[in-house]
């Protein structure tokens, strides 16, 4: 009787050691949670990606095929116009100088 106490409780013992050990490690619960987060944002970050690779390639195929969207890209881009027009370039907000008479006064 006494002897099978003893196996008893020193299986318990062992269980419980195999337990935390399970839960502590590297390669226990807590670092499977970890990968499994790794894993869940390197899916996402793929499928951003692939969107993103479809987005370009609609794109490509539109600046092959389609002449008024060429043109209206190179317009907005490169900022070309066409014959009898004038561009006008506007500083973006927070780009603004201070230029006029009192600008020069002060470098007088």
């Amino acid at each position: 009787m006494l002897r099978r106490r003893v196996l008893l409780g020193l299986l318990v013992v062992i269980n419980l050691v195999l337990l935390i050990r399970l839960g502590m490690s590297e390669q226990g619960f807590f670092g499977y949670l970890e990968l499994d987060d790794k894993v869940q944002d390197l899916e996402r970050k793929i499928e951003a990606a692939d969107n993103r690779t479809l987005e370009l390639s609609r794109e490509i195929r539109r600046l092959k095929t389609d002449r008024d969207y060429q043109e209206k890209i190179i317009r907005s881009r490169m900022n070309y116009v066409k014959e009898n027009e004038v561009l006008y370039i506007f500083p973006k907000s927070g780009e603004l100088k201070t230029q006029g008479a009192g600008a020069d006064a002060k470098q007088d």
